[in-house]
């Protein structure tokens, strides 16, 4: 869904039950070992308060720097990706649920351009976050990988 609150700009925001302890779903954001197995090919280094890594899409020749803002274990991550004036910040919350399993949300948020620009980075990464849920639900309950993120564009990224 992205919202669109009055006055306010865009956000993206995509949300999944994944039928996974927290611990097991928090740690498949923060290490790259598991990220990597359903969103990007790999990280330079685990997620820690304060650390700037890089997340890399070979299959598209992409990369992206992303800076830690917090980390609260098991409950939420924030980091600012991107590079320069065109960063965008990303909050994961985790919220463990009574059977064992976790809800998890994924906003992504300041979208930098005109509105219409703006309009279009909320549904692309509202639909690309989407993808990263459905392909994490599928690898931590199932053990599948359904390469979702590299399918999304089998000619490689458009950037016109």
């Amino acid at each position: 869904m992205t919202n669109l609150t009055p006055g306010g700009p865009p956000v993206a925001k995509a949300e999944m039950l994944i039928r996974k302890p927290v611990d097991e779903v928090f740690e498949a954001f923060v290490d790259p070992s598991v990220t990597s197995q359903f969103w990007f090919t790999r990280g330079s280094g685990r997620l820690q308060p304060g650390s700037k890594v890089e997340w890399h899409w070979d299959m598209y020749g992409f990369s992206m720097p992303v800076a830690v803002k917090a980390i609260d274990p098991r409950k939420r991550i924030v980091v600012d990706w991107g590079a320069g004036t065109e960063t965008t910040t990303i909050e994961w919350t985790f919220t463990a649920q009574k059977d064992g399993t976790t809800f998890v949300s994924i906003t992504n948020s300041g979208f930098a351009g005109d509105q219409d620009a703006v309009v279009r980075q909320a549904l692309g990464a509202t639909e690309g976050f989407a993808f990263v849920l459905a392909g994490l639900k599928a690898f931590l309950e199932h053990n599948v990988r359904l390469n979702l993120v590299a399918d999304r564009h089998p000619g490689g990224l458009d950037r016109s």
